[in-house]
């Protein structure tokens, strides 16, 4: 009886528009949408389209936390704080048994992580599984030694449907020279892009991922030689580096600011120890350097030192990292709760869940 039953009612879902079908299938997560793969056939080619996969994209956008904790094995689990911190550990197998005793998290673009190690990258999308292992680039493999303040970032070129990791690097040895390179998915090869550039260095010991946002990785920086923290910005189609300005009077430490988005807005974050207080700034006009603007003011109650903002939620929430908790304020400023994580957390980034593949995957 339960199967004549099971049976009709498969029926009735099938003989529903296909349109409706499309609009009710849009909306579930990618956990579902795997398994429904194998209802019948129909689904099946519904859920693979590369359509489908930008139009779930673009309406669903459920964003994550990605942790990684440096423990033996290293542990690998997705926070979801819109649905009542609901977690769940990532299998990460395909890095199984390779020596990794740590990962750098150097960029999140459409539903992938960019995870650095010492021996090698990795491109993953924890919401389907799909991998890739990518080398290191020759020059980065030569200069290994400084990497600690190498700007790594990752991002997504529509014009060419490619994702690129993005390395601008300097050599001490030749007079802190500069060098540029990228790695594209589609070509699968690193190019170097051989031009002047101004050689710039991180946080030394504290390396900042990128921040991918309007078609370009943005980083914050010290210019070599001149003690001038500026954003420093690489545009994935034009193939072009080049630097914006902080807000005028920005005079803070580089350890003490770093870059996100922020909404529709790229933004900075500053830490004010003398109020206890991280200040948000956002460039309501992109490369509108008088568009600077301070939005918003949070109490950080005692946490500033430990304290990063990580993403914005949908109803505007700001979610951040103070020491072993994820601290969620609203867009005024104020406490709303707080998640203990695990102490062992050694690094974390929002991604957003897609069903997209990367270059020549099937």
């Amino acid at each position: 009886m339960k199967k004549k039953k099971k049976e009709k009612t498969m029926q009735m879902v099938i003989n529903l528009p296909s349109e409706l079908i499309i609009e009710i299938l849009l909306r579930l997560p990618v956990k579902s949408l795997t398994r429904f793969k194998s209802v019948c056939k129909s689904w099946f080619s519904i859920i693979s389209h590369s359509n489908f996969a930008n139009s779930h994209f673009q309406i669903t956008a459920a964003t994550h936390i990605l942790t990684i904790s440096a423990t033996s094995p290293l542990k690998f689990q997705s926070i979801d704080f819109e649905i009542n911190h609901h977690s769940v550990l990532l299998n990460h197998n395909f890095l199984l048994p390779r020596p990794y005793s740590y990962f750098q998290i150097k960029g999140s673009c459409r539903g992938f992580i960019c995870l650095y190690c010492y021996i090698d990258i990795w491109i993953w999308n924890p919401s389907n599984g799909i991998h890739k292992q990518i080398p290191l680039s020759p020059l980065g493999s030569e200069l290994l030694e400084y990497h600690l303040r190498h700007l790594y970032g990752f991002g997504y070129d529509p014009s060419r449907d490619d994702y690129m990791v993005v390395l601008l690097s300097y050599d001490p040895r030749a007079n802190f020279s500069s060098h540029l390179e990228f790695f594209s998915l589609r070509d699968n090869m690193w190019n170097e892009i051989e031009d002047t550039h101004s050689a710039y260095l991180t946080d030394f010991g504290n390396p900042r991922a990128g921040s991918f946002f309007n078609g370009a990785i943005h980083w914050v920086a010290e210019r070599y030689g001149s003690s001038v923290n500026v954003i420093v910005v690489f545009d994935l189609m034009e193939r072009k580096l080049f630097e914006m300005p902080l807000p005028d009077g920005f005079d803070h430490d580089l350890e003490d600011f770093g870059l996100w988005i922020f909404g529709e807005f790229l933004s900075l974050w500053v830490k004010d120890y003398p109020n206890n207080t991280i200040e948000i700034w956002v460039m309501k006009e992109y490369k509108l350097h008088s568009s600077w603007t301070k939005t918003l003011v949070i109490c950080a109650n005692g946490g500033i030192p430990f304290y990063k903002p990580v993403c914005r939620t949908k109803s505007g929430d700001i979610i951040g990292k103070d020491h072993y908790r994820l601290v969620k304020y609203n867009d005024k400023g104020q406490l709303l709760e707080y998640l203990h994580i695990d102490r062992y957390v050694d690094d974390l980034a929002m991604y957003t869940e897609s069903l997209f593949s990367l270059p020549g995957e099937l």
